[in-house]
């Protein structure tokens, strides 16, 4: 697997100051910023969309995890599922038991979650080509078609995380050890 070497890459202001902003916000920078932030246009995209995703997606923070991590999960995203399955322990108060479903392709123990994390996977796996019957299930579990719409939105901030770490390969921060995740072989 290819990994860029960002060894004397300039840091642009703009991008200096998302990592100040987020030093203060969070009390550390993750070294998911710190890679992406060679390239000023990625990290503000991808704070913008993140942040507009969690303000406005018209999901609860429990279903923006399942999505977040079903996303990073069908991006094979070990980075991304790791920080995730960690904030939706500490921050979204997701049942460990749905995040290992997800981190382990298996049935979520709860149906519209199951459903909702189903329906990522397969527009992520499809780039968007959902079939006719993913679409009936996703709306028959109580979502509205503008929700399908967010799902995009999350797909859109999660290429950007997930691609970006394919080919920077950032070490797991030490705060989301704990939730370290593998992706299985292929």
């Amino acid at each position: 697997m290819a990994k860029l070497n960002l060894e004397g890459v300039q840091i642009p202001q703009k991008s200096q100051d998302i990592l100040d902003h987020t030093q203060k916000q969070m009390g550390f920078v993750p070294n998911m910023y710190k890679t992406m932030a060679g390239n000023a246009a990625l990290l503000e995209g991808y704070t913008a969309a993140y942040n507009s995703f969690r303000a406005n997606s018209g999901f609860s923070s429990v279903e923006q995890e399942v999505i977040f991590i079903s996303v990073a999960y069908a991006n094979q995203c070990e980075y991304c599922v790791s920080v995730h399955s960690f904030v939706a322990d500490q921050w979204s108060k997701v049942p460990t038991e749905i995040t290992d479903a997800i981190r382990n392709g298996q049935t979520l123990p709860d149906q519209k979650l199951d459903v909702l994390s189903k329906t990522s996977i397969a527009m992520t796996n499809s780039r968007g080509n959902l079939k006719q019957e993913e679409v009936d299930r996703f709306l028959a579990a109580g979502y509205a078609p503008a929700h399908l719409l967010g799902i995009i939105a999350a797909i859109g901030v999660k290429v950007m995380s997930n691609y970006s770490n394919h080919i920077t390969h950032p070490s797991l921060d030490e705060a989301f050890l704990g939730r370290k995740w593998t992706a299985p072989a292929s």
